[in-house]
């Protein structure tokens, strides 16, 4: 019969419970133990996505299978059961309702399942006679134990022993190893790309110019220049004027391309070493077996 130190093993080592039908129905969660005498009745499943949800099944009438729970209901039944919050405590109505929707009388013990006699009939009994196990042994006929053969077996099959932890094959033992294969598999480490961007500078370069300014020349009067300084009126106002040019800088700017910018790629070699661990089978002798 499981117990709390039981079921709390088996929380511990993250065991499941698996459904009647062999399926796996979900993770252990949390134990609800009777409030007068500390025995766990119940037992939460975690179900749904991500183990979101979960179901409560009864504690009675389910077995260890190593690391497991398995309980006397299908998959089906268990995530179908009344949703009750798992609030570390069970009201009597929430405990009604699951009681009646498990109806734990019309469910298969585990003990009923192997040895057909029920947790009642031990109850009432408290010791087993010699007819219930000559019952048993009459059940029980006609089918081989695991790990028996009997001699006329061993002659037919033409075996020299027999297993005594399995069904026999023929005379040898098979020893088995792992073997290491390492190879190699391609995966994206990372991305390099080329970015194009603008930026501003400023650039300063001299160039000369050139402009124009009023000189004054004067000449005396000769003999050359006599007539023209004589042409027009002997006192007169006049007005002469000239044009003035000068140089300024002109800036024009021309995009040009300068260079072309590409990506590649470099294959590099390098040696990883790869330390893993491998399981071999070793066969030893017993007895006065020669080796």
């Amino acid at each position: 019969m499981l117990n709390r130190e039981n079921l709390e093993n088996l929380l511990t080592k993250g065991g499941h419970v698996v459904g009647s039908d062999g399926s796996k129905i979900g993770s252990i969660g949390q134990l609800y133990a009777d409030d007068d005498t500390g025995e766990p009745t119940w037992v939460t499943v975690k179900t749904g996505l991500f183990g979101t949800s979960e179901s409560f099944v009864p504690v009675e009438g389910a077995h260890e299978q190593g690391e497991d729970l398995v309980v006397p209901y299908s998959k089906e039944h268990v995530k179908d059961a009344p949703r009750v919050d798992a609030d570390g405590h069970l009201s009597p109505e929430e405990e009604d309702r699951l009681y009646t929707y498990y109806d734990r009388n019309g469910a298969q013990t585990y003990t009923e399942a192997t040895s057909g006699y029920s947790t009642s009939d031990i109850a009432s009994s408290g010791t087993r006679t010699d007819a219930d196990l000559q019952g048993d042994a009459d059940l029980n006929a006609g089918t081989p134990t695991a790990g028996i053969r009997s001699e006329r077996d061993t002659e037919s099959r033409g075996t020299v022993g027999h297993d005594t932890s399995g069904p026999t094959t023929d005379d040898a033992m098979t020893r088995s190893e792992e073997q290491l294969h390492v190879g190699t598999e391609r995966q994206e480490t990372s991305r390099a790309r080329l970015r194009k961007y603008v930026t501003t500078e400023n650039v300063t370069k001299t160039i000369p110019v050139e402009r124009e300014e009023v000189r004054v020349e004067r000449e005396p009067i000769t003999d050359a220049n006599r007539g023209a300084a004589l042409d027009g009126p002997a006192i007169s106002e006049e007005e002469h004027e000239v044009v003035l040019h000068e140089e300024r800088p002109v800036v024009e700017k021309e995009a040009v391309p300068v260079e072309r910018v590409r990506l590649d790629k470099d294959t590099v070699r390098d040696d990883v070493t790869v330390n893993e661990e491998v399981r071999k089978e070793h066969i030893d002798t017993d007895g006065d077996a020669r080796r």
